[in-house]
């Protein structure tokens, strides 16, 4: 398997994840309230979560405080439209704080043989894409956030940047080794 045909894979199996977690098309306009957000974000945010700490208690509280955090936070919003950033960017700041956290806690091994995922997620994907999700466990945090929020949260380099606070060259390069590492880990 190349790497480009890994990527084709990635993208496949967090683009599929990705259309299971799409708004109504009647949502997809900004929404205009807090509650608004809760209600049509609060299970993708939970999705990327997952797919970021491996655990859905952690990555529940972890959506949670994000809200809380906009929350104390959103009468100083200028511009209600970039909440949904500001969320997607907690999380991922939160995922890292816990993944430190478990890591100084217990000399940290990444739970390969967790899975988290609901039982309708698993019985929508195939053995390829599973194999794909749980290559992704396997991953460094750092790559494995790139090509969460590249292929499952659909965000440009630009994007990606703003919510992991890293270069759009390191986005770039990082997303270019795990891609190598997940081709090697899915041929084991």
């Amino acid at each position: 398997m190349s790497d480009s045909s890994a990527e084709r894979t990635v993208e496949r199996t967090l683009g599929h994840l990705r259309t299971i977690d799409a708004p109504e098309p009647h949502e997809q306009d900004e929404p205009l309230t807090l509650e608004d957000l809760y209600r049509r974000h609060r299970m993708q945010l939970i999705r990327l979560a997952v797919l970021l700490v491996d655990d859905a208690a952690t990555a529940e509280d972890v959506v949670q405080d994000s809200f809380a955090g906009l929350y104390r936070k959103w009468a100083e919003l200028r511009d209600s439209s970039a909440a949904l950033g500001y969320l997607r960017a907690a999380v991922v700041n939160r995922a890292r704080s816990v993944l430190r956290r478990r890591k100084t806690a217990r000399d940290y091994v990444p739970p390969h043989g967790v899975n988290a995922r609901s039982a309708e997620s698993v019985a929508m994907l195939s053995s390829e894409h599973q194999a794909v999700v749980d290559a992704l466990s396997t991953l460094p945090h750092r790559q494995r956030e790139v090509l969460v929020l590249r292929y499952y949260g659909g965000l440009s380099e630009a994007e990606i940047s703003d919510a992991t606070g890293i270069s759009k060259g390191t986005v770039k390069s990082t997303a270019s080794r795990a891609l190598e590492s997940l081709h090697r880990a899915m041929q084991q």
